[in-house]
């Protein structure tokens, strides 16, 4: 039998965006979409400042969604599921392929401090399947100049945009990438929070200004501002929804924890806090291949976990 963590059966329901942050149609101004951006992130800070227990998870999973817009971007197919299946089911350090090294770009984001240097960038520019630019270097600086002006966060995330795509028209990967990363930085965030690349073919680039029906505005593009601003809204709202969901599944784990027996289930649980999701093939110091198939197998049967691949063999579960 294990204990429940406190922290995680005493979780308040995490925030909500509010409706009235929600536009109800055409936004024309950029300053009104700048108010629905500032209302919308004031709702997702409070949600990140909580640094709730499934925070891992939660992040994680936006970076799935994320990572499966740009591998569309890139001009690939895999969806969350076939992303999924690349990077929990490649070997151990194996390679999980060109989509793979994409969501491990944004799984990074996700995971590490929005801090930038040259060498942290040149990782990125690899996983993301980019060609390095010489002008790639002064990034930092520039991101630095950014976060200490005074134009608020949404603003100076669209900046960074489209100064890389204005450098390199080829790397709009790397600049919705630098975006989420800014945004956070800007925001003092612990960690960034994966948005804008889930909303880049979303209606917030495809309504903004006198556009033709269909085309997307891309970084630095006319509109873009505001459209980024929009897409801020639309994220925290998808973000903080998300959340919801998470809490309350998070809750149903700590209901059924003190009837877990199996030695090393603490290991499991807390990597199902942390990460989107889990092998059932999972093996620690104290749990066995044959323990945690029957610890998840038993977790599937008290609602408190999913079965992510619909799979009856190599199975992935997750909150």
């Amino acid at each position: 039998m294990i204990r429940t963590d406190s922290s995680l059966a005493a979780s308040p329901p995490p925030p909500r965006v509010p409706s009235w942050a929600l536009p109800g149609g055409t936004v024309d101004h950029e300053t009104d979409a700048a108010f629905f951006a500032g209302a919308a992130l004031t709702s997702l800070d409070t949600l990140v400042r909580s640094e709730p227990p499934w925070a891992g998870a939660w992040r994680q999973r936006l970076a799935l969604k994320c990572a499966a817009a740009a591998v569309r971007l890139a001009g690939r197919s895999e969806d969350e599921s076939a992303l999924r299946d690349a990077w929990y089911l490649r070997p151990a350090a194996g390679d999980p392929g060109p989509a793979g090294t994409i969501l491990a770009a944004w799984r990074q984001l996700a995971a590490r401090s929005p801090v930038i240097d040259t060498a942290r960038l040149a990782e990125v520019v690899v996983l993301l399947g980019l060609r390095w630019d010489d002008g790639f270097a002064d990034l930092p600086g520039a991101i630095n100049d950014l976060v200490r002006s005074g134009r608020p966060a949404p603003f100076v995330a669209a900046a960074i945009a489209g100064q890389i795509v204005a450098l390199s028209p080829g790397a709009e990967l790397l600049a919705w990438w630098c975006a989420d990363l800014v945004l956070a930085q800007k925001l003092r965030w612990p960690r960034p929070v994966p948005l804008l690349m889930a909303q880049a073919f979303g209606p917030a680039f495809r309504t903004q200004g006198a556009r033709a029906a269909g085309t997307r505005i891309r970084p630095g593009g006319e509109g873009f501002e505001g459209a980024v601003c929009l897409a801020l809204v639309q994220g925290s709202a998808d973000a903080c929804g998300l959340a919801g969901e998470l809490s309350r599944r998070a809750e149903r784990l700590a209901a059924v924890m003190p009837k877990l027996r199996a030695k090393g289930a603490g290991d499991a649980i807390k990597r199902l806090l942390d990460d989107d999701a889990v092998p059932g093939s999972l093996t620690t110091k104290t749990l066995s291949r044959f323990g945690a198939r029957r610890l998840f197998e038993r977790l599937q049967t008290f609602e408190a976990v999913r079965e992510l691949s619909g799979r009856s063999s190599f199975r992935l579960y997750g909150l």
